[in-house]
């Protein structure tokens, strides 16, 4: 499926429906599994993501999730090809937003993890990925549709409200995403803004 054009990208609202949001590009990955049935979702994991690391714009990170990763391309994917992680969604450079599984299954995105003495978060959480690296600024489009997103969480998943972390936060010391680039404060600030809408 294709994205919205980029003047409805802003302005449209997002819904979940059945655990997918309407109006984005739909990229289903076999990469996940289902969560179990008295599991609320209660945490929401901020990462990021850029193949080869530092470049963005191409489509390997969805060939990533999808298990579709072309090993020739670079040296670097011949190290990572044969893993089977995903995220829930994604927000490129651009603002597009690609969502590979659905929030109602576990995506592969925390790994080794813990929250609040509860370990392994993929069991309750959704991740996230920013199309970025720790130390280069991501774009305000990026923010405005991370905060549209989280809206949207928030208004299915209540437990998610005060529950929104970085992947450093729940693997510390093997995570370092999404990093000193990230700004927490603004991030925030938009969805304060937003909830008051």
């Amino acid at each position: 499926m294709s994205s919205l054009p980029n003047d409805r990208k802003n302005s449209a609202e997002l819904s979940i429906k059945k655990g997918w949001l309407s109006g984005v590009e739909i990229q289903p990955s076999s990469h996940f599994e289902p969560r179990a049935e008295n599991e609320a979702v209660s945490l929401l994991v901020v990462h990021n993501i850029s193949l080869p690391p530092g470049q963005f714009g191409a489509d390997h990170i969805t060939n990533f999730f999808l298990g579709n990763l072309d090993p020739s391309i670079d040296p670097y994917f011949e190290s990572i090809y044969r893993l089977r992680v995903s995220a829930h969604c994604l927000i490129q450079r651009d603002g597009n937003i690609v969502q590979y599984v659905s929030f109602n299954d576990k995506a592969w995105h925390a790994g080794l993890s813990c929250y609040q003495g509860r370990e392994k978060c993929n069991d309750f959480s959704i991740g996230i990925e920013l199309e970025g690296t720790d130390d280069i600024p991501y774009t305000e489009v990026q923010y405005q549709q991370l905060s549209r997103v989280s809206q949207s969480l928030i208004g299915t998943y209540a437990g998610l409200e005060n529950n929104i972390v970085g992947h450093c936060d729940i693997a510390p010391g093997r995570k370092t995403d999404p990093g000193a680039a990230f700004d927490w404060p603004s991030f925030r600030t938009l969805l304060i803004q937003k909830r008051s809408v």
